[in-house]
């Protein structure tokens, strides 16, 4: 057993609508037994949406857990069973009343592995057409349009906190200099 842990006990401490919070014991690989708290999560999707000039798609939302209004790119939790790309699509819809065209996958990513099982499914695309909103009866956001340029400072500036909007934007960027977007 070589970079392995294997799970002795699994202690569930709450059960939610979307997240499940629980106290493993495990064994490490040199035989000690230790905890391991975990939070497991369904899943999600984000997308750089990218219209014909260049400029990505934003939605500010009040985020509670840092109690402040965050600049991101349209994410949103996966339901069970679904489908990433169609999760996409249906997101991105909802939340900028913008469809795609040219989507491209770019991977996940594991947005804490310490303690979260948590993946989000990356995309880029091209806006095929703007409209309206189709925000859930909770969800309250702004759409933003910022030139990738822009976005890219703004990151160094340290004005977009959110990991996996920094990621977007660095591999659009990639994309574009390739000429793959």
């Amino acid at each position: 057993m070589k970079l392995q842990e294997i799970t002795k006990e699994e202690k569930i401490l709450y059960e939610g609508h979307i997240l499940k919070m629980h106290v493993d014991t495990v064994v490490l690989e040199n035989g000690r037994t230790v905890k391991r708290e975990c939070v497991d999560h369904p899943g999600g999707v984000s997308v750089a949406a990218l219209t014909e000039k260049n400029e990505m798609l934003f939605v500010r939302q009040f985020r509670y857990p840092y109690r402040q209004i965050v600049l991101e790119a349209p994410a949103g939790k996966l339901e069970p069973g679904e489908d990433p790309f169609e999760a996409v699509k249906r997101e991105l819809r909802e939340e900028t009343g913008s469809e795609g065209k040219q989507y491209l996958e770019l991977g996940e990513i594991f947005p804490s592995p310490g303690y979260t099982n948590e993946r989000l499914h990356l995309y880029a695309c091209r806006i095929n057409s703007t409209g309206e909103q189709n925000l859930d009866e909770d969800e309250f956001l702004e759409v933003e349009r910022i030139p990738i340029e822009k976005a890219e400072k703004m990151v160094e500036q340290g004005k977009i906190p959110d990991a996996k909007t920094q990621i977007l934007i660095l591999r659009v960027l990639t994309l574009l200099k390739n000429k793959k977007i």
